[in-house]
């Protein structure tokens, strides 16, 4: 209706072509009224009509011109128009740079805007902000430094927006001296200024320094909780990014999430798998009417995933409009398939996705070939891995070299996935050594264990998960000797095990366990249910897999040490907790231990609930006595 309104109120310009002799300067509002309106074919039909009666226009009606052009997202005829030009003014100059700019054309910004000096034109505090902005995009910190000195020259680096812009390309080039320095220097400043430097210390890790700006700033917009509230998600806190957003959700707060807030702290529901409060967030989102936007929708498909309810992730991805599924949906959704281990559907929504004549990238194909890895799909795997190249045109990264070698050595094949690191283009990296390290673990080959796991203590000295997965292999053919020189080896270099974390929500509550833990409230209740538990599985068949126990001590001991496993701790406090056929939903910082994984499938059975294990790899669920990825994980 917005837009109606304002094309209606040109009919009296565009009559007044009927009734005079035009000019440029009669064309030169019209096109001004069209900027933003998206109305390409109006702006189409009047081009036409001006060369139609003879008019060649100059370069203050080219300016207008362009930007109709540009904004409409016709930066080829943009072009083309400011091409034809002979004598170009800074206005046109402007114009051109701030659609490449806005068409996300960075370095066609800083060519057309070095072309601009190179002619004797003088950028203005409407030329920096968008060239800025440019070398932000590239982060480009040489070219910032230069146009800054620019800024100076011109006497406009203390001009509010051009301020603000410097702010701005200095932290996400990541100098975030040179951006408070920049902030110190300004006599004016809005909300923009202080929103740009609390999101640049926030994305360096200074959660403390941000904390203080948000306190201190004069007047918070939309913008500055938002920036809060990614700042927390990106640093892994999540209770205060969730915190945060509940304060805007209270009644008196006068500011409330808007869409970009709400994909904002839906990443923080994911991470912690805190699905009750995703679920609030989803109500709110369509309160609102926000459950159209496509943005949103991949922000909920992600956090319904990575909670486990695929089911819900799959309606939010449908809920999408076919025109409106980019690449960035549809990669989404492709993930989530993987990590729940349906190689069948990721390989299905890839297939829709070429259908939908949608381009994959690199991390669609690292979604794709990771769901073929979780299901086995050797054949497929390799076939897609070969077409990324020679069908796609997506180089292939140390990401997808490692889902391949996950693929061979998931599969027995570690001769293969040897060779295929031998003959790799680029250095591998410590993701393609653990995937086969991994392997080797699954398949009892020493041998070449011993090679991949040397590669990783240099690659990643600090991980002490790649000692205790080679010891544990040691252990399992008694060779004690070197069981003992690895724990040594730890020892000297002061390193200490990740503990082993597991938590599960209970009415939108976390609680989370350690491996052993007693301290929390319920735990002899908990340890006095994990006791009758095995007498129950052993007598459904289970037999404890003391393997997964290192020290060289009795089985009795060894069993007592697998029953306090963190997430057999959390599943017996959801038992204890949650009434008959509430799904219990675990999360785990580690991959879980077979031991466990077998556990857990009597555990379903001998319940009859369902269990879904979120461990670092991808999802495990547990139901009538048998897990989703088919024991092939």
């Amino acid at each position: 209706m917005g837009l109606q309104k304002q094309l209606s109120s040109i009919t009296p310009l565009l009559s007044s072509l009927q009734k005079n002799p035009p000019t440029s300067q009669t064309y030169a509002p019209i096109f001004q009224f069209l900027i933003g309106t998206h109305s390409l074919k109006q702006g189409q039909q009047l081009h036409a009509h001006m060369t139609l009666r003879g008019l060649q226009p100059n370069s203050f009606l080219a300016a207008k011109m362009v930007a109709m052009y540009a904004s409409a997202g016709d930066i080829s005829s943009a072009r083309q128009l400011f091409d034809k030009i002979p004598h170009p003014s800074s206005l046109l100059y402007n114009s051109i740079i701030r659609g490449y700019c806005r068409f996300g054309c960075a370095e066609t910004t800083l060519l057309i805007f070095h072309q601009m000096i190179f002619h004797g034109f003088r950028p203005d505090y409407f030329t920096f902000p968008f060239v800025l902005k440019a070398c932000a995009d590239l982060s480009a910190i040489g070219v910032g430094k230069s146009v800054h000195w620019q800024c100076l020259r011109s006497g406009l680096e203390l001009d509010l927006y051009v301020g603000t812009s410097l702010i701005d390309m200095y932290v996400k080039c990541g100098q975030i001296g040179d951006a408070r320095r920049q902030f110190d220097s300004m006599s004016v400043r809005d909300a923009s200024s202080w929103n740009a430097l609390i999101a640049g210390y926030m994305k360096c890790g200074q959660v403390s320094v941000a904390e203080e700006m948000f306190r201190w700033i004069p007047k918070r917009n939309i913008v500055s909780w938002t920036a809060m509230i990614s700042g927390y998600t990106q640093n892994g806190l999540n209770d205060l990014a969730l915190g945060l957003y509940e304060d805007m959700r209270r009644d008196d707060s006068e500011i409330k999430p808007n869409w970009v807030t709400l994909m904002s702290v839906l990443p923080a529901c994911a991470h912690s798998a805190a699905l009750e409060q995703g679920k609030r967030i989803h109500d709110y989102a369509s309160s609102i009417g926000l459950n159209s936007n496509s943005s949103v929708q991949t922000a909920l498909i992600a956090m319904y995933a990575k909670c486990g309810c695929l089911d819900s992730a799959r309606r939010c991805f449908e809920q999408i409009c076919e025109n409106e599924k980019g690449v960035i949906a549809w990669n989404t959704m492709i993930t989530a398939y993987a990590s729940h281990g349906r190689g069948v559907e990721t390989v299905a929504s890839f297939e829709d996705m070429i259908r939908a004549g949608v381009q994959p990238d690199h991390i669609t194909f690292t979604g794709l070939l990771s769901g073929c890895s979780h299901s086995g799909m050797v054949d497929q795997g390799l076939a897609y891995f070969e077409q990324m190249g020679n069908v796609y045109s997506v180089n292939p990264r140390v990401e997808h070299y490692a889902c391949i070698v996950d693929l061979l050595g998931r599969a027995g094949h570690l001769a293969d996935a040897m060779e295929l690191i031998s003959q790799m283009s680029i250095e591998p990296g410590p993701s393609i050594w653990g995937a086969l390290l991994s392997a080797c673990r699954t398949h009892g080959n020493l041998e070449i264990a011993e090679i991949a796991a040397r590669r990783l203590f240099v690659l990643e000295p600090e991980n002490t998960g790649n000692y205790v997965l080679l010891a544990n292999m040691y252990a399992k053919v008694e060779r004690w000797k070197e069981v003992d020189s690895l724990r040594a080896l730890v020892k000297d270099q002061g390193l200490k095990k990740s503990p082993g974390c597991s938590w599960i929500e209970i009415n939108g509550k976390a609680h989370v366990f350690l491996g052993g833990d007693k301290s929390h409230a319920q735990a002899r209740e908990i340890y006095i249910l994990l006791e009758d538990l095995p007498k129950k599985m052993k007598a459904a068949g289970y037999i404890p897999d003391t393997s997964f126990v290192l020290h060289d001590v009795t089985e009795e001991e060894k069993e007592s040490s697998l029953t306090t496993h963190s997430e057999k701790l959390a599943i017996a406090f959801g038992l204890l907790n949650t009434c008959h056929g509430t799904v219990l939903r675990v999360t785990k910082n580690l991959r879980i231990c077979g031991d466990c994984h077998t556990a857990t499938k009597f555990i379903s059975r001998i319940y009859g609930r369902e269990v879904i294990v979120r461990d670092v790899n991808r999802f495990h669920h547990f139901k009538d006595g048998i897990c989703s990825c088919g024991d092939y994980w």
